[in-house]
């Protein structure tokens, strides 16, 4: 070879790499096996607009199925939003394999997967495609829950398709099915108050449209917002009452900001049953993932420890009466179960430990009860499995299952 070849052949990886550099941000590895790869995002301290170009690019470069796979292992800083990043690799599992990626969204990162599946065949076909995606959240893998999450996730990409009108999608969600329709105004009402990945310049704008502290819970009470779907907004409007409608910190809520702002669901009247249930609710939803710093990841909820579990109750007893600390302690304990995706165990756990209250125990465990039996009551040695398991109230737990 000629001195020229040479250079060439030494100039050239060493241009793609700055050209790859200035597009991503940060040097692009090429790794030998999973071990280098979990060693580069775990040991660099990625801030989260790092790791979402990291996983961007892994997933571009080895296919976003292996991407997933480093995410679900990876050790990554506390209060990453893992449920992002899902979407960010689930993006590209869209655009490398289409509808037929939904094969591989289980319920890691809450569905994160199926959601971007949906999303993008909605921003590819939009209205007419809600058959289409019907069809598609069927094949999510999991069970009934799984089905309902991926109509939750439609909601997400809904409501940035049409530039954050949340009239406009509210009304797109309910072209839907019943129940489609109220998991999908659920995901609208997620993304206003913590997403706009999409257009973050225009998703704040419209956001303080919708979100006031001088009126916390006006947007689940708008004319847009059917009435049937009321309490699933209330239920995920939860960040920005413990956040700006009480000047806390979103990224490290107090228990001061949780108490102040439990207050805003005891405005909402005690004949309004369901809707208060919710507001309250959604506290407990959202603390099973402060306790773990938000890493949502499925084998984390199989081994939470006896303190975070300790903490949760903790929090939801601050509500300032025993039915919202109820409500908050039964969203807490289904959050934990996920729609009968995780085992059970953590979820009896967490009942059980509340011996200082029998109230507040018998309602944990009637709740579970009663979720085991919605999720999987086609599945009677798995029902006879978990009534076996209960310190307590196996008996109503066999009645109920008619398992006698």
């Amino acid at each position: 070879m000629t001195r020229k070849s040479y250079v060439i052949l030494f100039l050239c990886p060493a241009v793609l790499a700055l050209i790859l550099f200035a597009r991503v941000g940060h040097p692009i590895l090429s790794f030998e096996n999973k071990n280098s790869e979990l060693d580069y995002v775990e040991n660099k301290n990625l801030n989260f607009e790092e790791l979402k170009s990291y996983f961007q690019n892994l997933a571009e470069r080895k296919g976003a199925r292996h991407a997933f796979e480093i995410l679900n292992t990876a050790s990554l800083p506390p209060n990453t939003d893992l449920h992002l990043l899902g979407h960010i690799v689930g993006d590209v599992l869209y655009k490398q394999e289409g509808i037929r990626g939904m094969e591989v969204c289980t319920n890691d990162f809450r569905n994160a997967c199926s959601h971007s599946i949906v999303v993008g065949i909605f921003f590819d076909k939009g209205e007419s495609a809600l058959s289409e995606i019907a069809e598609t959240c069927r094949r999510a893998p999991g069970g009934s829950g799984a089905y309902t999450m991926c109509f939750h996730g439609l909601g997400h990409g809904i409501l940035a398709a049409v530039d954050y009108d949340m009239g406009r999608a509210a009304e797109l969600c309910n072209k839907n099915g019943p129940r489609e329709a109220v998991e999908c105004i659920g995901g609208t009402v997620m993304e206003i108050v913590g997403g706009g990945d999409h257009d973050k310049n225009l998703w704040t704008e419209k956001r303080s449209e919708y979100l006031k502290p001088s009126s916390p819970l006006s947007l689940c009470s708008s004319l847009f917002i059917p009435v049937a779907s009321r309490f699933m907004c209330y239920i995920y409007i939860t960040p920005f009452l413990f956040g700006e409608a009480v000047g806390g910190d979103l990224g490290n809520p107090l228990a001061e900001n949780f108490a102040g702002s439990f207050k805003f669901c005891n405005q909402l009247p005690t004949s309004d049953h369901q809707n208060r249930d919710a507001c309250y609710g959604g506290f407990g939803k959202e603390f099973v993932g402060l306790v773990q710093s938000r890493d949502i990841r499925k084998e984390n909820f199989n081994q939470i420890s006896d303190d975070k579990l300790a903490q949760i109750y903790d929090w939801c007893k601050l509500a300032d009466n025993k039915e919202g600390s109820s409500a908050c302690i039964i969203h807490a304990m289904n959050a934990l179960y996920w729609g009968g995706e995780n085992p059970y165990r953590s979820s009896i756990h967490f009942c059980d430990l509340m011996d200082d209250n029998e109230y507040y125990q018998r309602s944990c465990f009637m709740g579970l009860i009663s979720s085991v039996s919605t999720y999987k009551g086609g599945d009677r040695n798995y029902l006879i499995s978990f009534c076996k398991e209960l310190p307590r109230y196996k008996q109503e737990c066999i009645n109920s299952n008619n398992l006698n």
